[in-house]
């Protein structure tokens, strides 16, 4: 996770905003309880990763104070969040990310979601365009005092059968 905030924002963010975004990415290892978080791994090496959420919290590690809520979604009305989703840098553009996000997405239409949101970078923000999803806003998270921007999306999804 750490190598993909590093390499992946090149370009996209400052060296200062790269630094930061480490306070506000990461794991929740809630995912990991729920068994809702995925890696990919491709000749033996872990290739990907990510996750959906059937709770509140849009974005955030376990590190992140005040971005957590675990309160439940209402599959009827809420959409399911996308979460944590890194590729490592050397499996970068290969459809990993791809192949996680759409993981994620059946996993949440089976438990009834017709919708689902993510928090993306700016660089995930590509990826997740290609796969249908549409910005809803921009937004400024703070960390460290120091601003990064992030981009709120959403897709609707196809209920199974």
């Amino acid at each position: 996770m750490a190598h993909a905030i590093e390499a992946l924002q090149v370009g996209l963010l400052t060296p200062v905003q790269i630094a930061a975004s480490h306070a506000i990415m990461g794991l929740d290892t809630q995912l990991i309880e729920d068994g809702t978080y995925l890696i990919a791994k491709k000749d033996g090496i872990l290739a990907g990763c990510g996750g959906w959420s059937w709770r509140a919290t849009l974005y955030g590690g376990d590190h992140s104070d005040g971005l957590r809520h675990p309160q439940r979604l209402d599959p009827a009305c809420d959409p399911a969040k996308i979460r944590a989703m890194y590729t490592h840098p050397d499996f970068a553009r290969q459809g990993i990310g791809t192949l996680i996000l759409h993981r994620c997405e059946e996993a949440a239409a089976d438990h009834g979601f017709s919708a689902v949101e993510l928090m993306a970078t700016l660089s995930g923000e590509r990826l997740y365009g290609r796969c249908g999803y549409t910005p809803i806003e921009r937004v400024e998270a703070v960390a460290d005092g120091v601003i990064v921007p992030l981009v709120r999306m959403r897709k609707m999804l196809a209920l199974p059968g």
